[in-house]
């Protein structure tokens, strides 16, 4: 039997591939297991720099899987099960002081939107479409989509986008800031692969310190905010990866980060 998630290093880039493509990935507990186990397997590896999320087969992901034993009974605590299985994937995920690519190929339905949307920079092929499912069946967004929503896309388009739960084509979304950049199918995950061997070779370090302070923004004031800058640019002033970046200017070099 095929492992539900693959996962692959090469160049700082781990790539990170949802592997049941006979149910368009759809989530089921092996998956979101293996899920988490390799998001911290990258972040514990100092040779990954990077990482890219994509999806094998015809989806990114379909989102639950309604096929799953007890998925549909009336007694099953699904709270619980969000507790459990996606809120330390998100968490892990928002936290990783490393970058991660969302290479969304085909359908990103549910929480597997929500998953794509938890990625650093979502890239999307031609073909994609999003799609909160969650209200067709009774449920409200969950794995971190009513977070997510309205930050990229504003309050009252991500309203519509939870209540009239259509299927919103690749185009659209970068249109309305879902994502960052809409590619040829057949080019998107090269073009992930690229820009995240890219990133690799970049200050690392000084990725994960921008990502605590984006992340710490949407809960601070200005104060509050700009007191979180000066701490973290107080911990990045003192990183290899900073004298690195001065001395190469000064030399007039291209610098030679080490993510330290």
């Amino acid at each position: 039997m095929s492992e539900p998630v693959t996962y692959a290093l090469a160049n700082g880039v781990a790539t990170i591939t949802l592997n049941r493509p006979e149910v368009l990935n759809a989530l089921d507990e092996a998956l979101l297991s293996k899920l988490r186990q390799d998001v911290a397997r990258a972040a514990a590896d100092d040779a990954v720099r990077a990482l890219v999320v994509t999806g094998a087969g015809r989806g990114f992901s379909a989102g639950a899987d309604l096929g799953a034993a007890n998925t549909n009974s009336g007694t099953a605590d699904l709270g619980e099960r969000l507790r459990t299985r996606y809120h330390p994937l998100i968490v892990a995920m928002r936290d990783l002081p490393k970058p991660i690519i969302s290479a969304v190929n085909g359908v990103a339905a549910g929480a597997g939107m929500s998953i794509a949307l938890a990625g650093d920079i979502v890239l999307a092929g031609s073909s994609a479409l999003f799609l909160q499912a969650f209200t067709r069946i009774g449920l409200i967004p969950d794995a971190g989509s009513t977070y997510f929503l309205p930050r990229y896309v504003g309050e009252m388009r991500a309203r519509a986008l939870v209540m009239l739960a259509e299927k919103i084509p690749a185009a659209d979304a970068e249109r309305i800031g879902l994502v960052w950049k809409v590619l040829p199918d057949e080019e998107l995950l090269p073009y992930a692969q690229q820009l995240a061997a890219r990133l690799a070779t970049m200050p690392t370090k000084a990725y994960a310190l921008a990502k605590q302070a984006l992340n710490a923004s949407l809960g601070n004031d200005l104060a509050a905010q700009l007191e979180t800058e000066a701490r973290l640019q107080r911990e990045a002033g003192h990183t290899e990866d900073f004298q690195e970046g001065v001395a190469a200017f000064r030399a007039k070099r291209a610098p030679d980060f080490k993510g330290r």
